[in-house]
């Protein structure tokens, strides 16, 4: 069931700056909403929305979720009333960006959550949590549901991430169960497309990069490992979706396609006309062996499923990146 936001009302989007946040921003704008982005460009890039700076109705707001000072830059921007939702994708979410700032990240996860969540209850608005695949950890349910607990190392390298953004969902919950919190979670998957950034370590840029820049293509362990990518356009659909539902249950949104990451290797040679040269390095500690949704909560519930096939996803990227 959608039960849309009010027409024309703001939107407020933390980590805005960044690769699913810009793009987010983008359609919400073009579905017709108000857009406050706020991001403190830590990882996020105020290039992604550069595009949009001229666009009535769009604003951004420089500041870290983290601390009080980037909520009162909101409420000094936007009157409380106007605000219909608060979308929370405030996070680094590749592994680089993440190890580098392992205390950033559970800060962010916590305190970051927190904080947006307490705006949100002040505005009377609808919160969205950005949560993630990874939730399940090294997954030994496959494909992975909603239900899933997980199978997660709570105190390895990759836990700075991973163990933020359950604590996220379990704040979200709490919140929800005690104070009534009108609230989605969204499970997101592998996404990629245009705007990612060049060094963020996620295999689909590492890759497209080094075939375009005619180096070698990394692959970490043998390649026989599994993840499902979907394209940035069908995921914030997916997004929208949830976020204008009454489904407060978490929702995964992903492509349920699996490709082995060496199947993966040979897709972007094939679009790039590419001689196919492969190194291998050791595989990172915790890294899932396998990682594939099953989105039928978000079939059944929300009418969506991926369009975007992943050799013409690629192309699309490679396209924005020439």
């Amino acid at each position: 069931m959608m039960t849309s936001l009010p027409e024309g009302s703001v939107v407020v989007v933390a980590g805005g700056a960044g690769f699913i946040g810009s793009h987010l921003c983008e359609r919400l704008l073009t579905d017709g909403y108000q857009v406050v982005a706020v991001d403190d460009l830590s990882t996020g890039d105020s290039g992604n929305l550069s595009h949009l700076s001229a666009t009535d109705g769009f604003t951004f707001v420089e500041g870290d979720i983290v601390l009080p000072s980037a909520i009162e830059q909101l409420t000094d921007v936007v009157d409380p009333h106007d605000v219909s939702a608060v979308l929370n994708f405030a996070s680094p979410a590749s592994p680089p960006a993440y190890l580098q700032r392992p205390l950033d990240t559970l800060a962010v996860g916590s305190t970051g959550t927190w904080n947006l969540i307490n705006y949100a209850v002040s505005c009377s608005a609808r919160f969205l949590m950005a949560s993630t695949s990874e939730v399940y950890g090294d997954p030994l349910e496959h494909p992975q549901v909603e239900t899933y607990w997980g199978n997660v190392n709570p105190i390895g390298e990759r836990s700075v991430y991973d163990e933020a953004k359950r604590f996220s969902e379990a704040l979200v919950a709490a919140h929800q169960r005690s104070a009534g919190l009108d609230a989605r979670i969204v499970r997101i998957f592998n996404t990629y497309g245009p705007r990612m950034q060049p060094d963020d370590g996620r295999v689909v840029t590492n890759m497209v990069h080094q075939s375009l820049a005619g180096k070698p293509l990394t692959i970490y362990g043998d390649g026989s490992q599994t993840r499902s990518f979907c394209y940035v356009t069908d995921e914030v659909d997916g997004i929208v979706r949830l976020l204008q539902s009454d489904v407060v249950r978490p929702v995964n949104i992903g492509n349920p396609n699996e490709f082995t990451i060496r199947e993966l290797a040979d897709v972007i040679a094939e679009v790039l006309g590419a001689d196919l040269s492969i190194e291998y390095l050791p595989l990172p500690s915790d890294d899932p062996k396998v990682r594939q949704p099953d989105i039928s909560r978000a079939r059944d519930l929300l009418g969506w499923e991926p369009k975007v096939q992943l050799r013409d996803g690629i192309r699309q990227m490679v396209e924005s990146l020439q």
